[in-house]
């Protein structure tokens, strides 16, 4: 297989910036991850002026949105202007937008691109967990969307850990190879299923819980073999684990991770919550300790909430 054809994505990174802690730490992740895939950066700042024509004067419009142009503007510089000090030779962008983040986003990523978001922006206060923008680009995406979670940094730990429910997670399990290879690190699968869940599902049945862990172990190592045939030379471990909550177990692994590859957004049911993610993905993305990669599930894959 072709080098190019083994990394994640073809078409550009795409990063949010807005003047934050949380944005100038996922620019500097993107602008590495950039360089491990090989691919320009594009640095996006939507100043969200549209909105306000209708509340004021022509003339305090305009004054408006020059002053965000200018600032816009002086924000992208600076940030560009930092990541080729710490990246020379990256390939760097910059856009200006009068839309908001979440549009400016997408339409800067297209169908192709890879759109990296901070945890939080400037709204919101301290102990905020999540901010509404990365909250509506993960639910909003039809691309790969990476929250940046925890310090962003590259000091990790050399694992790239991948959430597996069943084989039709082996897709997301081969990106989460890509992205291991690329950083020259372990891949760990990990299935997590939920005791509560599963006790209903199997009562009457011979074997009980035991015959349904085996089930669960069984689907995870279809994925595993799956994966280990393909990539070879990668170190490869499988976990199957039971518990109470999906979304803890996989939060207390991403302490030992540096990225955490999942399936995101699922199409309407009754698992879905805040902004339509599933529960899962929606705690995952407000408690994770490493950045967290969401790949868009096909419309009709509405799973176990996730």
């Amino acid at each position: 297989m072709e080098s190019t054809s083994r990394t994640p994505d073809t078409g550009p990174l795409v990063v949010g910036v807005d003047g934050s802690d949380a944005a100038r730490t996922a620019a500097l992740w993107a602008a590495a991850e950039a360089v491990r895939r090989d691919r320009p950066l594009h640095v996006v700042h939507g100043a969200d002026t549209e909105g306000t024509a209708l509340h004021l004067s022509a003339q305090a419009l305009e004054r408006v949105r020059a002053d965000a142009r200018s600032a816009g503007r002086e924000l992208l510089d600076a940030t560009a202007k930092a990541l080729r000090a710490e990246h020379p030779g990256l390939d760097v962008t910059t856009g200006f937008s009068t839309a908001d983040a979440v549009d400016s986003l997408r339409r800067a990523a297209g169908p192709h691109g890879t759109i990296v978001v901070g945890h939080r922006g400037q709204g919101g206060f301290d102990s905020l967990m999540l901010g509404s923008v990365a909250l509506d680009v993960a639910a909003a995406a039809t691309t790969p969307v990476v929250v940046v979670r925890g310090t962003g940094g590259d000091e990790g730990t050399g694992t790239v850990l991948v959430a597996v429910r069943d084989v039709r997670d082996l897709p997301h399990a081969r990106y989460a190879a890509r992205e291991a290879e690329l950083r020259k690190a372990s891949l760990r699968l990990l299935h997590v299923w939920n005791v509560l869940h599963s006790v209903g599902l199997v009562a009457g049945t011979l074997g009980g819980v035991d015959e349904t862990a085996g089930a669960h172990a069984a689907a995870l190592t279809a994925v595993g073999d799956a994966v280990g045939d393909e990539f070879p030379e990668l170190e490869v471990s499988a976990d199957a684990e039971k518990g109470f909550s999906v979304a803890g177990a996989l939060v207390e692994a991403s302490r030992a991770a540096d990225l955490l590859v999942m399936g995101g957004r699922r199409d309407p049911g009754t698992h879905r919550i805040a902004r339509g993610l599933g529960r899962v993905t929606h705690r995952v993305l407000h408690h994770a300790h490493c950045p967290v990669l969401l790949l868009p599930r096909p419309d009709g894959d509405s799973g176990n909430g996730s």
